[in-house]
């Protein structure tokens, strides 16, 4: 059995990320590990538009974004009464979310990646892609997959008392 002692929970800002914080807040905290919640900025200059076509923006347009997220990461991660797991915000910069996920986990031997699904059709995904089907492939941790909406964390000792509750 592997010790689970870094989780990394990625985020896009949608509910499916926000389900997935849950779960790996929740996890964390029953394993006494440190939570990482990493969000995967797009590069705009190269990502969306080419390298060609880069300087069409503007130069501080990049940080802005990358700001803003900075700033959602942290709302994310803020426990107001310090009852959750030590808790590091991660805003990073790629053309790539899966890429960036994967390798940040190899840089920092996460043990295992919480994020969130949106359950898209086949089609779908053939035509955008998937992050978390990447994420699975290309991972070298366990990766916990967390759809939207999903099923609530059920304790062992809800569990209990509802057998000795049934007649």
């Amino acid at each position: 059995m592997t010790m689970v002692k870094t989780i990394l929970v990625a985020t896009d800002f949608s509910e499916p990320s926000d389900a997935a914080l849950l779960y790996g807040r929740e996890l964390a905290g029953r394993f006494g590990a440190t939570l990482h919640v990493l969000h995967a900025v797009q590069d705009i200059y190269v990502g969306a538009l080419g390298a060609e076509n880069s300087s069409a923006l503007p130069p501080y347009l990049q940080q802005q974004i990358e700001d803003e997220a900075r700033r959602r990461v942290n709302e994310l991660v803020v426990d107001s009464d310090r009852s959750g797991p030590a808790t590091v915000p991660v805003v990073v910069t790629s053309s790539s979310p899966a890429l960036s996920i994967v390798d940040y986990a190899k840089d920092h031997g996460i043990d295992m990646i919480v994020m969130g699904t949106h359950g898209r059709g086949a089609l779908a995904r053939l035509m955008m892609g998937s992050v978390a089907e990447r994420v699975v492939r290309l991972a070298p941790c366990a990766v916990l997959t967390v759809r939207h909406p999903e099923h609530e964390f059920v304790r062992p000792d809800a569990l209990t008392a509802s057998a000795h509750m049934r007649p």
